[in-house]
């Protein structure tokens, strides 16, 4: 962390455990909100402020979790990618109820997400995938994510068959079992640490496209 980074994560971090969250912010849309924190934690110089718990169930209600990458985030929800072979995908497909979480300590700061998670379209995958390096590329390729791997030389075999597979001058093109989720929120909760445990909680509600809001005791 830069010396600039450690000072925007001090005068952050007092904002919010000095002053809370001010009842202003009541009335903000939730996203909005959630963007300029997201950019407070990235300003801070947090390593991959974009990881995040992804919290995901099967129908008889046996959770897991595990971290992932947000994409993006806009009015629609929050975008996140994978294998579709993975136990995350086969349970958000099976029940697509799930939940994220962010957590930013050095800002004293959680954001929870609740909501239904849905694929994207092909299209919006495909742009995704065209960024990625060529490197990712292949291992989304190579990788049959969540399935038994017998031994390590197995997977470098399958890299090595793909890098061949796929010329250096082209481009990688999207596998057909890779893709991505949007967890489309009903729910958006921002926790503010604050002195003596007396933290913030503004929990925002949705019905329809309308939000609500209300507060939380710690």
């Amino acid at each position: 962390m830069s010396i600039r980074s450690a000072f925007r994560s001090i005068v952050t971090l007092g904002k919010g455990v000095i002053r809370g969250l001010p009842e202003a912010t009541d009335d903000r849309d939730p996203i909005e909100l959630f963007v300029e924190w997201f950019g407070d934690a990235a300003e801070a110089g947090i390593l991959l402020p974009e990881s995040v718990a992804l919290a995901t169930s099967t129908p008889e209600g046996r959770p897991s979790a595990r971290m992932v990458l947000l994409k993006d985030v806009d009015e629609t929800g929050f975008v996140f990618y994978t294998n579709f072979g993975s136990r995350k995908a086969q349970e958000l497909d099976a029940n697509p109820h799930a939940a994220l979480l962010f957590h930013w300590v050095v800002l004293e700061r959680q954001v929870r997400v609740e909501g239904r998670a849905e694929r994207i379209p092909e299209d919006e995958a495909t742009a995704y995938f065209g960024t990625r390096s060529r490197g990712s590329a292949i291992g989304a390729w190579a990788s049959r994510q969540s399935a038994t791997l017998p031994k390590p030389d197995e997977l470098r075999e399958r890299v090595s068959r793909f890098e061949t597979e796929f010329k250096a001058d082209d481009a990688v093109p999207l596998p057909p079992f890779w893709g991505g989720y949007r967890l489309v929120p009903t729910s958006i909760e921002f926790w503010q640490g604050r002195a003596n445990r007396l933290h913030d909680r503004l929990l925002f509600e949705r019905s329809g496209d309308t939000w609500s809001h209300r507060r939380l005791y710690p």
